[in-house]
């Protein structure tokens, strides 16, 4: 890369995903992730039915303010210690805990394409908020039903791995 396209660089992008990630790493080296999990324990007596929308609205909760990348580094850890404690299929937690964590619509932190689209100015976060909210709704109602139905598949499919 030239100096010339290094300069026309959107360098408030880098910082805006810098940033995201600086909060994740901040919160695993700190100690917070702990707290966070210890917070989670009430997952642990819940009926499967009820845990699978719960990891996702999590998940789609904090990466609204990390990047999804981040919050999916940061909440798999934690859902597979869950999952052990529960005695269940890490991969019943896991996959919630990480498309929730896609679902990043309303404010320009959570994917590197939001904020792409918010740094040329024809976007604003009422627009995203606007148009995002339908489809996290969605989005976390279909996985809702997916998991605790069709999810129980990953079990016959993918055998626990000694974690």
């Amino acid at each position: 890369m030239d100096w010339g396209k290094c300069k026309k660089l959107p360098w408030n992008i880098v910082l805006l995903l810098g940033a995201g990630f600086a909060i994740a790493d901040g919160v695993r080296t700190s100690g917070l992730a702990e707290v966070l999990s210890k917070g989670l324990v009430f997952l642990e007596t819940a009926p499967y039915w009820a845990i699978a929308p719960t990891v996702c609205l999590i998940a789609a909760s904090i990466t609204e303010f990390t990047s999804n990348n981040a919050t999916t580094t940061l909440l798999v850890p934690l859902l597979i210690e869950i999952a052990k404690n529960m005695q269940i299929h890490p991969l019943l937690l896991m996959v919630p805990g990480a498309i929730g964590s896609q679902f990043a619509f309303l404010l320009p932190t959570g994917t590197p394409s939001n904020v792409v689209g918010f740094t040329t100015g024809h976007i604003e976060i009422k627009d995203m908020i606007k148009t995002g909210l339908p489809l996290k709704i969605a989005g976390t109602a279909f996985l809702s039903v997916l998991m605790p139905t069709l999810g129980i598949l990953l079990i016959l499919l993918y055998p626990p791995l000694s974690v």
